[in-house]
């Protein structure tokens, strides 16, 4: 029921009549997409049904908000998340899941300097995807419970230990996916683990098709990347027709060396920054204050 106008500035939206409930289906179970659905249907006059929707956690999580505020949501099996319209929603308290996406990069950072890194509040059952191949390709973990207070001392949650337990590192072949797969943005800060891993590691990116130009600079660092537009490892994806590389074939294990960067974007900035952590000599990174939006106290 809305009217979208495409302006030079943007896009003007309006509901003139209201907007009403609807079926749908998308035709990729986009997170953003769900998101948008969700935040619009929720006052929405009727029912809106929309089929194929994500189901991440982070999806979960913020239908736990809605419904606090007063929505009426219900998940069905299959892709299927049904709305009920409500008149009004109200103010709510919660505390969101933990980051899964800056858990698994210090993971990756861990194995790729030989490290061992403890992320506390990081919970074990949204990243058992990522917990199985980190384990496969050599990395070690253990599930750490909450400690309780000593004397003068605020206790401490539990969370996720990773480390390099020494020996080398195995290569892998995986391909990121939707919810329960393996996500696209852990990809990144494991390919610079991987270019550590004995052998030839596969990576076939399914859900964004421009996600792998940040290997260039791994390149550069010492790392052996190449890049196709083939569907590699795995099944035809919707990219494999078309002229986008996303596949990447890494040879490890590689020395790297210090170089001068500049961060491009969220996750491959960081990657950069785990590749300048295991390189040999001092690096020079530009515009790390992109790394503040996802990653917390990252300088510390």
């Amino acid at each position: 029921g809305a009217v979208v106008e495409k302006t030079p500035e943007g896009l003007h939206l309006t509901a003139p009549n209201g907007l009403r409930g609807t079926k749908f289906e998308l035709p990729y179970p986009s997170v953003g997409a769900t998101e948008q659905v969700l935040l619009t249907a929720v006052m929405a006059e009727g029912v809106t049904e929309l089929r194929n929707a994500a189901v991440e956690p982070e999806i979960v999580d913020l239908i736990c908000i809605l419904q606090k505020m007063g929505a009426i949501i219900t998940v069905h099996t299959d892709r299927v998340i049904e709305i009920q319209g409500v008149p009004r929603l109200s103010g709510y308290t919660h505390r969101p899941i933990p980051d899964r996406i800056e858990a698994a990069s210090w993971a990756a950072a861990a194995l790729a300097t030989r490290g061992d890194v403890e992320v506390l509040g990081a919970e074990q059952g949204d990243m058992m995807t990522f917990l199985n191949v980190f384990r496969s390709v050599g990395g070690a973990y253990e599930i750490t419970d909450p400690r309780a207070p000593r004397t003068g001392h605020p206790g401490q949650e539990g969370g996720i230990r990773f480390w390099h337990p020494g020996g080398e590192l195995k290569a892998t072949a995986l391909e990121t996916d939707v919810h329960p797969g393996f996500m696209t943005d852990w990809q990144q800060p494991l390919v610079v683990a991987l270019t550590q891993a004995r052998g030839l590691s596969i990576v076939h990116e399914t859900v964004y098709e421009q996600r792998l130009g940040y290997t260039e600079a791994l390149n550069k660092m010492g790392a052996t990347i190449q890049v196709y537009r083939d569907c590699l490892g795995g099944t035809p994806c919707r990219f494999g027709r078309r002229n986008f590389n996303h596949s990447a074939v890494i040879a490890g294990p590689s020395k790297l060396h210090a170089a001068d960067l500049v961060i491009p974007d969220l996750r491959a900035g960081f990657s950069h920054l785990i590749a300048a952590l295991a390189a040999e000599g001092t690096s020079r990174v530009y515009g790390v204050d992109l790394i503040n939006r996802g990653y917390e106290d990252f300088e510390a």
